[in-house]
């Protein structure tokens, strides 16, 4: 465990910081995908693709619970007006290291159209229907440009 958590925990801290956006949910997401990971590892098919793959989907699904809780709304919905603030000045794009896994590579290489949709889906935590809302676009549109872009990146990383 030690060496894959020396292997894996700094890009899926990133991956959960960037959806969570706050360093101590986001240690505790990490925290609690580790141990899912570990007690699920029987579960990973090496024929429905790569380890990587796998643990990054379930960090990522974990982050996407933490913000969509309950808990997480209502502490999110009361932060004082000050910490918003000094924490939209601290966050920045950059905040995120996909360099180390070499996603910012890959992603660059999407059309701006499916980048967007694909940083809303998978980083940002929304639906497909939240997307749609946020860009002001018909569902379908969004889902055939996520289905589209899904399939360049796995043409891309072979």
């Amino acid at each position: 465990m030690t060496e894959f958590y020396d292997r894996y925990s700094a890009a899926l801290f990133g991956v959960i910081q960037r959806i969570v956006k706050d360093d101590s949910e986001a240690e505790d997401v990490l925290q609690e995908a580790l141990v899912k990971i570990w007690n699920s590892i029987e579960s990973y098919d090496t024929s429905k693709g790569r380890l990587f793959t796998w643990v990054v989907n379930i960090s990522r699904n974990l982050a996407i619970d933490k913000i969509r809780s309950r808990q997480h709304r209502v502490s999110a919905s009361v932060q004082s007006l000050d910490d918003s603030l000094t924490a939209q000045r601290q966050a920045s794009p950059d905040s995120f290291r996909p360099e180390h896994i070499g996603l910012q590579e890959i992603t660059k290489q999407l059309v701006p159209e499916q980048r967007q949709v694909i940083d809303l889906l998978y980083f940002g935590g929304f639906t497909q229907s939240e997307a749609a809302e946020e860009l002001n676009l018909p569902l379908g549109t969004v889902k055939t440009r996520a289905r589209t872009a899904l399939k360049m990146l796995a043409k891309l990383v072979r």
